[in-house]
């Protein structure tokens, strides 16, 4: 599937930025989520390779709902405070002038009022969680919320309060399309469940992955069954 396909399908801002970006054709991923609903604002499970374009369904969903509904906001929500700073830095390289982007990471006892002005927000669970419970007066604008590395659901540390994160959210936001990406799910089909999320799972990656075995200097790769 080509970009040109769903230009009618997405905001011509979002298009013209993307197309800039030199982006032309769809990856699997990507074509499978747009399938699945992606841009009828359908809960979707992203489970594919790294760098097999998950990022850019995330995208296509941020900003082609905030470019269609001006005064809604999304949250992009990841593990680890230099994911965050590392993302922050790539939307705003590609899409600062469409939209506001900020990087909210800091002090957990805090609302961070100045969110508000904000269409996109980049920030960990942890801090999500935080301006839940100091209840930001903006969190009902929310109409995307993006989980990356979702698979953490099952780490002893990070996980309960992204489980309870993710169940408040749904309870509290109408209307609110939720997308959780991730590499690795053990168990994707009862998480999509338990998320009412459609299943999007592919293999494509960008670099063939061989397996091998490191014996005295050499590697000796697996042979692929034909």
């Amino acid at each position: 599937m080509t970009l040109e396909k769903i230009r009618e399908k997405i905001h011509p801002h979002l298009y013209e930025a993307l197309y800039r970006e030199g982006i032309s054709e769809l990856r699997p991923a990507q074509r499978k989520s747009i399938g699945a609903g992606l841009l009828e604002g359908k809960n979707l499970l992203v489970c594919t390779p790294t760098a097999s374009g998950k990022t850019l369904v995330a995208e296509l969903a941020m900003l082609n709902n905030l470019l269609n509904h001006p005064g809604k906001k999304a949250v992009y929500i990841v593990p680890l405070k230099a994911l965050a700073s590392e993302k922050f830095r790539q939307f705003k390289k590609k899409y600062a002038h469409l939209i506001k982007i900020a990087l909210s990471i800091g002090d957990l006892d805090s609302d961070d009022p100045y969110l508000a002005a904000y269409d996109m927000i980049i920030c960990t669970s942890e801090k999500f969680d935080s301006l839940i419970r100091h209840k930001a007066p903006w969190l009902s604008m929310v109409s995307v919320v993006i989980v990356d590395e979702i698979h953490l659901l099952n780490d002893p540390s990070r996980g309960p309060t992204l489980e309870i994160l993710i169940t408040i959210l749904r309870d509290k936001i109408k209307n609110l399309q939720l997308i959780g990406l991730s590499a690795t799910i053990g168990n994707p089909r009862e998480l999509a469940d338990w998320l009412g999320a459609e299943l999007v799972i592919d293999s494509w990656r960008p670099v063939k992955l061989s397996k091998g075995i490191f014996i005295e200097d050499r590697i000796e790769f697996v042979k692929e069954k034909e």
